[in-house]
């Protein structure tokens, strides 16, 4: 980070340590934890709360308002960037402007706690007119396409995506051979242009196809939806009510999270090295369990994780009210948290909201004993994909004032029909082709416009300069536009997801293979021992979430779930069943299920 301050201080506002991070170069700044180097302290003093919360992203500081909000004030947020926010950030341009580097729409309005929560605080007018929204599809020799075939191709496309997400609760099957969401699409697409005579108009329309496959990579979070389980596509759950944007920007809702935990609760610059999380006592203190020694063929060594059952409310239903009796009053507890600057923190409790992109590089070496093998397949099985953003600022307008979004259409079948898989990865291909893979322009304000680009092609244009990038961006408008005077821009703005040592990537989606288990998997929490009444760790995120994965409203869901394990009653609820009878088959009658 650019400032020497101690870890210690309060946690700087999202905007100025993303302007800090955007000055040294550093590309899109993300949050999170799980390694890095940080400005410690010389002399590390150990320090014992109850709770240690990893991450001041939306998770973790749902989890610590929900404590709070219970009465529990004795948690640590450590946080390893110098701010807060995780992937909910913004910086500021010139003339008032400011642009979200990560979260951009409120997803849904209805039973969407982060729409209830921007309007509770003012962020969000209830009465919203919608701006005209006219979009332009051009080729790549600047031909237009008339808006009818564009209505037509798009609502045909929506109907193929529709139907990939009825298979999730339907009881048919796909056809053989079809695994991918991709594979399902471009196969109706197949059907579909099958009855275009003219080659010229079926080229057309199939690179419309192609331009909105490439956006729904940008929605979901990989690189070709070729990737993505037709089967589980529909255990996403979409909240009604269309995408909101906040007019302050998306990072305003983090003021409100924010104001309400104590300043010195969060340690800023602090990445976190180990998390010791099942420790027994020994003779001279408190020490990891060696899960190898342990008998094979004890009863304890089938239960070195306790699980919490997967079925009822579990982190599924994440709005449950805590008792009234939760004042984070538990009983001792044996986690031991290291971090990267030498200090150590003990803990009767971790809440982990580390990204699953860092997970992935880290849980091998980042827990100690190592999480358990369903725990560890489940975060390999899992893809968290690569998105970002391309922000373009210019002295001036140049496009008419009704456009709003310009789509490319590239010729993407005359480029890649003929190439492999490892040369569509290889970097000789990626240097001349990662642009191809941008499939619109979207006006933000008259002199602001916005590119997406997901996959490897992101992670090439991340090892790019933002002026190699603007250049790039400035031949491509001007050929599809058939302009050779459109400005260059006075800024180019690139995120850097990947490259982000606290994220590495963008969120989380069901890739070929996995299923919604894996997600539930993750937010398993884990048991120090068997007799444990309270989970030693706990998880949560966006990648823990197994309805709302890959949004801020899971994020918060999540979070408050967790810090609900925690504040749940010790002692289990009694359940009386009364029969009829005292006859056993009138018993069982009596609770029969129809």
């Amino acid at each position: 980070m650019g400032d020497k301050e101690e870890p210690t201080t309060p946690a700087p506002s999202p905007t100025e340590e993303g302007l800090a991070d955007f000055a040294a170069g550093v590309g899109a700044p993300s949050g999170g934890n799980g390694g890095g180097s940080t400005s410690g302290s010389d002399n590390p003093t150990p320090t014992h709360v109850k709770v240690v919360i990893i991450g001041a992203g939306m998770a973790g500081l749902s989890a610590a308002n929900h404590l709070l909000q219970n009465g529990c004030e004795d948690f640590l947020i450590l946080e390893a960037r110098g701010r807060i926010g995780g992937r909910i950030v913004s910086i500021p341009l010139s003339n008032n402007q400011k642009i979200e580097l990560g979260a951009n729409w409120i997803h849904g309005v209805l039973g969407n706690p982060i729409f209830e929560l921007a309007v509770q605080h003012g962020l969000v007018s209830v009465v919203n007119v919608p701006k005209p929204h006219k979009v332009v599809a051009t080729t790549e020799d600047g031909h237009q396409v008339p808006f009818s075939i564009l209505q037509e191709i798009y609502e045909a496309y929506v109907c193929f995506l529709r139907r990939c997400d009825e298979y999730f609760l339907c009881q048919y099957s796909p056809p053989p051979d079809i695994h991918s969401v991709g594979e399902h699409i471009n196969y109706e697409i197949e059907i579909y242009l099958s009855s275009v005579q003219d080659p010229k108009e079926k080229r057309l329309k199939q690179s419309i196809f192609n331009c909105l496959l490439k956006r729904e990579t940008c929605i979901t979070g990989c690189n070709n939806m070729n990737e993505v389980d037709l089967l589980e596509l529909g255990s996403y759950t979409e909240l009604q009510g269309g995408n909101i944007v906040l007019p302050s920007g998306y990072s305003s809702i983090l003021r409100p999270l924010g104001a309400q935990i104590p300043k010195q609760s969060i340690l800023t610059k602090c990445p976190v090295k180990k998390i010791h999380w099942k420790r027994k006592k020994t003779f001279t203190g408190l020490e990891t369990v060696d899960e190898n020694s342990e008998d094979e063929n004890s009863d304890d060594s089938e239960r070195t994780v306790t699980e919490v059952p997967t079925g009822g409310a579990g982190l599924r239903e994440a709005s449950v009210e805590s008792n009234s009796s939760s004042n984070c009053d538990y009983a001792a507890g044996n986690v031991r948290v290291d971090c990267e600057d030498g200090r150590v923190f003990h803990a009767d409790h971790v809440v982990c909201t580390i990204p699953l992109g860092v997970l992935k590089k880290s849980h091998r070496t980042l827990f100690d004993p190592v999480l358990p093998q369903y725990k560890q397949e489940s975060v390999e099985n899992l893809m968290f994909g690569t998105v970002d953003k391309i922000f373009l600022e210019y002295e001036r307008p140049f496009l008419s004032a009704d456009i709003s979004e310009i789509m490319l259409l590239w010729d993407d079948d005359k480029r890649d029909m003929n190439s492999s898989e490892e040369e569509l990865a290889s970097e000789e291909y990626l240097s001349k082709n990662w642009f191809k893979k941008i499939y619109s322009f979207a006006k933000m304000t008259d002199t602001l416009l916005l590119g997406w680009v997901s996959g490897r092609e992101a992670e090439y244009m991340e090892t790019l300069s933002h002026e190699a990038v603007a250049e790039k961006c400035t031949e491509i408008l001007r050929n599809f536009l058939q302009d050779p005077y459109v400005p260059k821009p006075k800024r180019c703005v690139c995120t850097s997801w990947k490259s982000q040592d606290f994220t590495g990537g963008a969120y989380t989606s069901i890739p070929v293979g996995a299923t919604q288990e894996d997600i539930e998997n993750l937010a398993q929490p884990l048991y120090a021992t068997p007799q444990a009444m309270k989970p030693a760790i706990v998880f949560a995120g966006e990648h823990t979430h197994s309805s709302f994965y890959s949004t801020v409203h899971g994020a918060y869901l999540s979070g408050r779930t967790a810090a609900q394990h925690l504040l749940a009653s010790d002692e289990p609820d009694e359940i009386i069943m009364e029969s009829d009878g005292s006859d056993l088959s009138a018993w069982i009658q009596g609770i029969a299920l129809d």
